[in-house]
C-alpha cells in the first residue's frame, strides 16, 4: 500500500517524490554467481542472508541464508539439492568484548533413493533423492557443537501437482503441507525451515551487467532475470534472549537503539580440501557372482562415485548483499570468497579501497564515465557539498577535518574509535559507505539525522541507527532492540532505512525534535536486512550520497537558506532500475519466503488450477508481470485482470495505474449491489495486486470495477462456482 502526506510546502513536495519513489523500486539477486570459482560450484553458492525482526513475533529474530542461484523449477529428472559434502553454516557475533563467531549453526545434508527402480524423482509416496539434515549448535566462542535436530526433514522438490497431490506421488493436499510438516523445533528451542521456495528478487541482470544499463536506454524492455526461479532455503527463528549477549529479553533493552542488542551475522559454505573421483563398477548392487558389492544386503550400491577428505576450506560467505558482486573487484572476488569478516580488517589494504573510492561512483561522476552510462544519469555525488565537502572518487570528504576541535566527541574523533572512520586522504567514503559494510553505524555525532542540527552536519541530530560492531568486516548488523515496522503499516517501505530517514527530517509527527522516537523502517536495510528490503536500490543511492544527505552534507544544488529537497535529491529517490517487483508475494509467517514454483507452472506467474503451492498472503502488494485475464501491460489507461477465474473462495485482482490516481476497486453482485470494496485510496504509477475472500458470498456472477479518480475505467466479470 502507499499512502501519502499532506504537509505544506516543500515536505508536501518532498513526500510526494518519495511515494513515487516507494513504489518503483528494484530489489537485485545479491550474490548470485559472484566469484569465477563459485560460479562453478552453485551447490555451496550462497544467493542472500536475511536478518530482521519477526513481525508477527516480535520476540524474535529470522535469519534467512539461501543457496543454489537461478534453480528452474522445471529441471528433471536431477533436481536442485543441497550438498551433501558441504557445510552450510550460519555465524552470529553478538558480543564486542570477544571478536569472532559466539554463535554457529552448522548444518550438513543426507540423501536417500527410496526408489532406485524409476526415473522419476517422486513415484507411489516414495522419493529420490529423498533428503534430511543434521544442525549442530556451538553457542560459545570456540566451543565444541551439539547436534540440536537429527534427521530434518527436507521437502522434496515442488515437482507439479501429479508428484505432489495425487495418488501416483506423495498423496498431499498441497505443497504447503510439504512445508509446514519440515518446520522443525530443535532441543535448543529454534524454529528451523530448510527447503525450496521462490527466489525473493527482482532484477533486470542483462540490463544492470551491460555496465549499468538499468533502466535501460537501449530501446528494449526491463526483464526479471529471477522471474519464477528457486532458490534453497536455510531458516531459523530465533529467541532474541538467545542472541543477546547477556541473554536479555528485548524487553529489557534500555531503548530501541540499545547496542547491547546488535548482533553481527553471515553465512558461508565450506568443502574438503580433497576430492575423488571413484569409477562406478555397476548398476545394481550385485555383482555377476551375485555378491554384495556394500554389505549392506538392501539392493542398492551406496558407494560414492567421489569422495571428500582432509579440511574444511570455506568456499563462500555472504554477509552484506552485493559486497563481492558489485564492490569487490573480478581479481579478489575469489580471494574474498576465501575469508571470514574477522579478516577483512587485517585486510584494509587490500580491500579498504574497494569501499573508500567504489567503482560504482566512476558512473555517477560526470568527470569519469558518468556521461556514458545514462541509465545512471540520477545518481550525482556530492563533491562540494555545503561549498566545502568532497566525496567523489579521490577527494577528501571529511578528511580536510582531521584533528580540528569541531570533531571531538564524535564518531570520527581519533579519541574515540582511532583512525577507523577518518583513516587518511583522498579516502572519501570512509565515512559512510565503508563503516556501513564493516562495522556499522554508531548513535554518534554526526551519524544521526539533519533534523534539529541548524545547518551543522557535525551537531547532535535526532538518532535513526545503531547497529555498531566493529569487531569484523562484512556482517549483516542489525539492533535487535528495534521494533518491526507493521507490513501493513502504509509508512512501510521497500526503501529500509532511507525511508526511515526521509520520514525523520520531513514528516510533521518527527521532525519536531530530535528525541529518539521509533520512525517507520527503522528496521530495515541496511539495519538487518528484511525480505522487502530493495537492497540494489538503497545500496545504489548510498553510493550516491543519500546517506551523506541525511545527516546534512546535502548535494551541490542546495543553497543556504532553501530548502534540502533539491533536484539532485529528488533524483536520487526517484531513481528505480526498470523491473519494479517480485513475482509473487511473501508469507505473513514464517518462513516467510514463498513456496516454491511448481515444474508445471513456472512462468504464469499466479497458482496454477489444483496447485495452491503460490497462494498470495499479502493485499496490495505490487507484482511484475503475471499474466491475468484481460491485463493489458501495454495500455494507455488503467487495466485490471482476475485469477483465477471462474474461482471457488478466493481471487487475485491485478491492476495497472499509468498516473498517479484515487483508486478504487469495487466488486458488485448481478443485481449491481456492492458486495466488496477492495482498494480506496491514492496510488503511485505502477502494477499492484490484492486478493479477496468470497467464502461468504453465494455462488454466481460478479463484477469487478476499475474507477480512477471518479470515473469507471473497466469491469471484468468473474464467477464464483
Amino acid at each position: 500500500m502507499n499512502h501519502k502526506f499532506r504537509p505544506r510546502g516543500w515536505l508536501a513536495i518532498a513526500i510526494a517524490f518519495i511515494s513515487l519513489a516507494g513504489i518503483s523500486g528494484v530489489l537485485m539477486s545479491s550474490s548470485h554467481r559472484e566469484a569465477p570459482m563459485i560460479a562453478n560450484d552453485p551447490l555451496a553458492d550462497n544467493t542472500d542472508l536475511y536478518a530482521f525482526r519477526s513481525p508477527d513475533h516480535p520476540d524474535k529474530i529470522t535469519i534467512l541464508a539461501n543457496y543454489i542461484p537461478a534453480q528452474l523449477p522445471f529441471a528433471g529428472p536431477n533436481y536442485y539439492q543441497f550438498g551433501e559434502d558441504i557445510r552450510y553454516e550460519i555465524h552470529i557475533d553478538n558480543n564486542l568484548a570477544t571478536p569472532g563467531d559466539d554463535i554457529i549453526y552448522r548444518f550438513t545434508f543426507h540423501k536417500k533413493n527410496e526408489d532406485p527402480t524409476t526415473f522419476f524423482n517422486i513415484r507411489l509416496g516414495k522419493q529420490n533423492l529423498k533428503t534430511t539434515y543434521t544442525l549442530e549448535k556451538s553457542s560459545e566462542a570456540g566451543g565444541g557443537f551439539r547436534t540440536i535436530i537429527q534427521d530434518g526433514m527436507v521437502p522434496p522438490p515442488n515437482i507439479g501437482p501429479r508428484s505432489i497431490n495425487s495418488a501416483v506421488g506423495l498423496n498431499v493436499a498441497d505443497y504447503n503441507t510439504l512445508i509446514n510438516n519440515a518446520i522443525t523445533t530443535a532441543s535448543s528451542g529454534e524454529k528451523v525451515f530448510c527447503g525450496t521456495a521462490d527466489d525473493p528478487f527482482f532484477v533486470d541482470l542483462g540490463g544492470i551487467f551491460d555496465v549499468g544499463d538499468a533502466p535501460r536506454t537501449t530501446g528494449t524492455l526491463p526483464m526479471d532475470a529471477l522471474k519464477c526461479k528457486n532458490v534453497s532455503v536455510i531458516a531459523l527463528q530465533i529467541d532474541i534472549s538467545s542472541l543477546q549477549k547477556d541473554h536479555k529479553s528485548v524487553y529489557r533493552a534500555k531503548n530501541i537503539l540499545d547496542p547491547d542488542y546488535v548482533v553481527g551475522v553471515w553465512a558461508s559454505a565450506s568443502r574438503r580440501k580433497i576430492r575423488t573421483l571413484n569409477k562406478p563398477n555397476g548398476d545394481d548392487d550385485f555383482d555377476g557372482g551375485g555378491h554384495d558389492r556394500d554389505n549392506n544386503h538392501d539392493g542398492n550400491d551406496d558407494r560414492r562415485l567421489e569422495s571428500f577428505s582432509g579440511p574444511w576450506i570455506q568456499v563462500s560467505r555472504l554477509g552484506m548483499p552485493l559486497t563481492n558482486e558489485v564492490v569487490i573487484p573480478i581479481g579478489k572476488k575469489d580471494y574474498w570468497n576465501f575469508l571470514t569478516p574477522y579478516e577483512d580488517l587485517p585486510n584494509l589494504k587490500t580491500f579498504g579501497n574497494f569501499f573508500y573510492n567504489p567503482e560504482l561512483a566512476l558512473y555517477m561522476d560526470d568527470a569519469f564515465f558518468g556521461s556514458a552510462v545514462p541509465a545512471l544519469k540520477n545518481l550525482r555525488i556530492q563533491k562540494n557539498s555545503l561549498g566545502s565537502f568532497g566525496f567523489g572518487n579521490n577527494q577528501n570528504g571529511l578528511f580536510i577535518l582531521k584533528g580540528n576541535p569541531a570533531l571531538a566527541g564524535t564518531a570520527l574523533d581519533d579519541a574515540v574509535f582511532g583512525t577507523l572512520l577518518l583513516p587518511s586522504a583522498h579516502s572519501p567514503r570512509s565515512v559512510d559507505l565503508w563503516p556501513i559494510f564493516n562495522t556499522g553505524v554508531p548513535n554518534l555525532q554526526p551519524y544521526q539525522l539533519a533534523t534539529g542540527k541548524n545547518g551543522n552536519p557535525l551537531a547532535a541530530g535526532k538518532p535513526f541507527i545503531n547497529n555498531f560492531l566493529p569487531n569484523g568486516g562484512d556482517m549483516l548488523r542489525l539492533n535487535m532492540a528495534v521494533p518491526p515496522t507493521n507490513r501493513n503499516d502504509p509508512k512501510f517501505s521497500a526503501l529500509g532505512l532511507v525511508q526511515a530517514a526521509v520520514l525523520g527530517l520531513t514528516d510533521t509527527m518527527y521532525n519536531q525534535n530530535k528525541l529518539l522516537q521509533f520512525i517507520p523502517n527503522m528496521d530495515g536495510f541496511p539495519n538487518g536486512r528484511r525480505l522487502e528490503d530493495d537492497v540494489t536500490r538503497i545500496e545504489l543511492q548510498a553510493v550516491s550520497g543519500v546517506v551523506l544527505a541525511a545527516i546534512g552534507l546535502w548535494y551541490d544544488d542546495f543553497k543556504t537558506g532553501q530548502s534540502p529537497v533539491t533536484p539532485d535529491l529528488v533524483n536520487v529517490l526517484s531513481y528505480n532500475t526498470g523491473v519494479n517487483s517480485n513475482d509473487t508475494t511473501f508469507k505473513t509467517s514464517f518462513p516467510y519466503v514463498q513456496t516454491p514454483w511448481s515444474g508445471t507452472n513456472a512462468c504464469c506467474g499466479v497458482p496454477a488450477m489444483n496447485d495452491k503451492s503460490n497462494a498470495v498472503s499479502t493485499t496490495s502488494a505490487p507484482t511484475q508481470n503475471p499474466k491475468f485475464d484481460a491485463l493489458d501491460m501495454a495500455a494507455p489507461d488503467m487495466f485490471i485482470g482476475a485469477y483465477p477465474n471462474p474461482f471457488v473462495s478466493s481471487n487475485l485482482i491485478r491492476y495497472h495505474i499509468e498516473t498517479p490516481s484515487m483508486v478504487r476497486i469495487d466488486v458488485y453482485d448481478e443485481s449491481g449491489k456492492l458486495v466488496k470494496e477492495l482498494v480506496n485510496q491514492n496510488m503511485d504509477t505502477g502494477t499492484y495486486s490484492v486478493s479477496w475472500n468470497a467464502s461468504g458470498l453465494a455462488k454466481g456472477v460478479y463484477f469487478v470495477n476499475a474507477i480512477s479518480n471518479g470515473k469507471v475505467k473497466q469491469s471484468i466479470r468473474v464467477v464464483k462456482e
